[in-house]
């Protein structure tokens, strides 16, 4: 395809023709060309660190080979989508941005769910954090976001300036070739700050698995998505002039279907209010009177005496190591699966047919089967070089800084990830 046709398609394709529906940019002009080198953040969710040792992402191993790899990146607690993509945008531990969880509860908006697109796409939720866009925008930078969570969302008055509503329809090729499409924009219009969305690795992981024939190849697909990418970066020549990072926002753990624990049969439900189920769990009084208390101590001293497969603790008595149970929408009563395990009730496994995912995760953040992936590769990066685990916080600030815009009041620590910098970008 020559030049002035690509550059025409891409333009056609952010405005929404021939492609599902791209929001027009907030911006009431045309920023200002910049010359600030182009960030695109790829996230392959469930991707566990350990997976590119299958040898079946030679992409991705291309990268690392020609860039930076962590041993392994850290997700925030819970170890689940939602709460860790806001985190990484964000740099704050989900406690302190306020998304801690893919199910939540709040007394002034409601319930929340990845399923409840108005929640989805209500502002309110993830106000406690700034996200990198909001700021790249107040910084005349222009953004782009191929689904992520908080994207959909109008926060303080901003979205991105091209974003997608969530289609799980929408194939790995067509997210890459929307991506491309967003670069071949004139340089007025072409965003500086990208990000990509695969979840088929995840959902492999949850159905089947992540020991199996299915997980596999949703390893190869994805990769061979993200060879998409490169030979599109290479033919537009920017392949060597791109910031580009790779990474997971948490791992997978395999989960026998018969291993639940049925927390139905171990204290009467009606007498709390349900918030989430799942790895983990968690619960409020039902009411604000003194019988509704009552009750859910009564609960809370039952589900805090040990288990075999699971601990519960009261938010306030949540384990200082995961930065979890300050914010008021973290539910009174907590109860945490052992890895292997799932929480649930018996009518929840009746309507399944026993049927249960064969593969989850919001586990402890310190299980290494819950470690993310993290590869880096541009001309800011260092070649060649492997460094160590660090926590998924130290994202946002080094994204900053490759960007050179302020970051936000965030929990990361920039020098701890500067070392992966060739010393003329730290």
């Amino acid at each position: 395809m020559n030049i002035a046709l690509r550059l025409l398609l891409g333009l056609l394709l952010a405005l929404g023709a021939g492609c599902s529906s791209v929001p027009t940019p907030t911006h009431a002009a045309p920023a200002a060309p910049t010359t600030t080198t182009p960030l695109l953040l790829v996230s392959i969710d469930g991707y566990r660190h350990d997976y590119l040792q299958r040898g079946l992402s030679p992409t991705l191993s291309m990268l690392a080979r020609r860039g930076v790899q962590a041993a392994s990146m850290q997700p925030a607690f819970p170890t689940l989508t939602f709460p860790n993509h806001y985190t990484i945008v964000t740099g704050l531990t989900p406690d302190h941005h306020g998304v801690v969880n893919n199910t939540m509860f709040d007394p002034q908006l409601g319930k929340f769910s990845l399923a409840n697109r108005q929640a989805v796409s209500d502002g309110r939720w993830w106000a406690g954090g700034t996200p990198i866009w909001e700021t790249a925008d107040r910084h005349d930078l222009r953004t782009a976001t191929m689904f992520w969570p908080g994207s959909e969302a109008d926060i303080r008055g901003r979205h991105p300036d091209y974003w997608q509503p969530f289609d799980a329809t929408f194939s790995a090729d067509q997210r890459v070739d929307q991506v491309l499409a967003w670069l071949d924009l004139p340089a007025a219009q072409r965003p500086t700050f990208i990000t990509l969305y695969f979840d088929a690795v995840d959902h492999a992981g949850h159905q089947f698995g992540p020991d199996t024939p299915q997980l596999d190849a949703a390893l190869r697909a994805t990769d061979a998505a993200l060879a998409r990418l490169v030979a599109g970066l290479r033919e537009r020549h920017l392949f060597a002039r791109i910031n580009l990072i790779v990474l997971s926002d948490h791992g997978m753990a395999a989960v026998p279907e018969q291993n639940s624990v049925l927390i139905d049969q171990l204290v009467p439900l009606d007498r709390v209010q349900t918030v989430s189920m799942g790895i983990l769990a968690g619960f409020n009084p039902r009411a604000a009177d003194a019988a509704a208390q009552a009750d859910f101590a009564a609960v809370e001293r039952t589900l805090e005496q040990p288990h075999p497969h699971m601990r519960c603790w009261d938010k306030r008595r949540v384990p200082a190591r995961l930065a979890y149970g300050s914010n008021p929408r973290v539910p009174q009563l907590l109860c945490l699966a052992n890895t292997g395990w799932r929480i649930s009730t018996s009518d929840y496994l009746a309507r399944r047919g026993g049927r249960m995912s064969r593969g989850e995760h919001g586990y402890d953040n310190a299980d290494p089967l819950m470690q993310a992936l993290f590869i880096a590769h541009g001309p800011a990066f260092r070649v060649g070089t492997q460094v160590g685990a660090f926590p998924n916080v130290n994202v946002y600030p080094l994204m900053t800084h490759l960007l050179g815009i302020p970051a936000a009041a965030n929990d990361g620590n920039y020098n701890a990830v500067k070392n992966m910098l060739k010393p003329a970008a730290r």
